[in-house]
C-alpha cells in the first residue's frame, strides 16, 4: 500500500538514526516500529498475583505466652 505520511521532526530524527544504524530501508524501518507499536497493545493483561495468608497456628501444646521457650522448643538450644 503506497501512502503519503508526514512525521514530526524528532521521530524524523530518530528514525533516521536507526536507518543509518541498521542499514535497513526507510520502508522496513517504518513498517518494523509501526508494527511493534501496534502490536504493544495486545499483550495478555497478566493475572493480578494474590496471596492469601494462613492464620498463624503453632503445634499443639505451645503458645507466644513464653517466646524463648517457643524458640527453644522450634529451633532447638542452639538457636542463639
Amino acid at each position: 500500500m503506497r501512502t503519503t505520511l508526514s512525521l514530526d521532526d524528532d521521530v524524523a530524527n530518530l528514525l533516521n538514526k536507526e536507518i543509518r544504524r541498521s542499514g535497513t530501508s526507510f520502508k522496513q524501518a517504518v513498517n518494523h516500529y509501526l508494527r511493534m507499536g501496534l502490536m504493544a497493545d495486545k499483550k495478555p493483561v497478566r493475572k493480578k498475583f494474590v496471596v492469601e495468608p494462613l492464620p498463624p497456628s503453632l503445634p499443639h501444646g505451645l503458645s507466644y505466652d513464653n517466646i524463648e521457650e517457643l524458640i527453644e522448643t522450634l529451633e532447638g538450644p542452639r538457636h542463639r
